[in-house]
């Protein structure tokens, strides 16, 4: 885990592309912080307790500042584990109110028992999901945190329900989430990409300087970095969406379909076909 650097007061680290395992601690999401005038602040926790422990030991590198607060871009597991270290550091989570509902969910549930042995020793009976303790609802909600402008804009439903992006408008950075990927392929599971398409249209008109994407190094092009992940999702929503019409079956759709312009990012075969399978229905249902 290395410190990156995007502006005077922000860093970030970069996870790998590669999925969650033991051996890379399911370090495979990007986090950041913003130091202020008399805390920091903190975008995301990683995905487990030994990965947050060691960003706070990087934090303590560069100020002695206390972290005041984690601000959650969505409550997936890589993103989420580690937020139990920051709440015991006295950080108040924020959140989008919408993850509520993932938090109370099987699904939660059910990931956390399979991380348990999936992940095993770093994700572990001792770790547990936390809860924001500030949930925070509606498109837009400025915060100022020890004199600096935070902008929590409100993306979903896209990659999650909740997604959240964090803006800087005083130096211009902007922490994404994964409501882009870069340099790897996007996971979709169940999104509406449809919404999502358009989160990215609008963030497009944004006066961003820096993107820090949920995945992948930064960007200082962000309307050329943002196209890939815009692009793909618009691909599998054409390509899915005819065979959805024609009603071919999936298994020939997804055979006849020239996937060679995304077959060369990382992750494509571990996640594109399930992409492909979960957009086929949605455009089924949305026909």
């Amino acid at each position: 885990m290395q410190l990156q650097q995007v502006a005077g007061n922000a860093y970030y680290v970069q996870g790998l592309s590669a999925l969650g395992s033991s051996a890379n601690q399911n370090f495979i999401s990007n986090a950041g912080f913003v130091i202020t005038d008399n805390s920091v602040v903190v975008i995301d926790a990683l995905g487990s307790p030994a990965l947050a422990q060691e960003l706070v030991n990087l934090i303590k590198t560069v100020t002695p500042k206390p972290i005041s607060h984690v601000l959650v871009t969505h409550y997936h597991a890589d993103h989420i584990y580690g937020l139990q270290v920051f709440e015991a550091l006295g950080a108040r989570i924020v959140g989008n109110a919408l993850a509520k509902e993932y938090l109370q969910s099987d699904t939660a549930r059910l990931r956390l028992e399979a991380s348990r042995q999936e992940l095993a020793p770093w994700i572990n009976d001792a770790t547990r999901m936390v809860a924001a303790g500030q949930w925070v609802s509606g498109d837009t909600t400025a915060l100022k945190i020890g004199g600096v402008d935070f902008v929590l804009q409100h993306m979903g439903p896209a990659h999650t329900a909740e997604d959240t992006a964090v803006f800087l408008p005083g130096n211009g950075v902007l922490f994404i989430g994964d409501v882009v990927f870069r340099n790897r392929i996007p996971y979709v599971g169940q999104a509406d990409s449809r919404h999502w398409i358009a989160a990215l249209d609008a963030l497009l008109k944004l006066p961003v300087k820096v993107m820090v994407p949920g995945h992948g190094p930064a960007s200082t092009a962000p309307q050329a970095d943002m196209q890939l992940t815009r692009d793909y999702l618009v691909y599998l929503r054409e390509s899915m969406g005819q065979a959805a019409k024609n009603l071919d079956p999936f298994e020939e759709a997804y055979q006849a379909t020239d996937w060679s312009r995304f077959a060369g990012y990382p992750l494509f075969k571990a996640a594109n076909r399930m992409n492909a399978y979960n957009t086929y229905l949605l455009m089924e249902q949305e026909k």
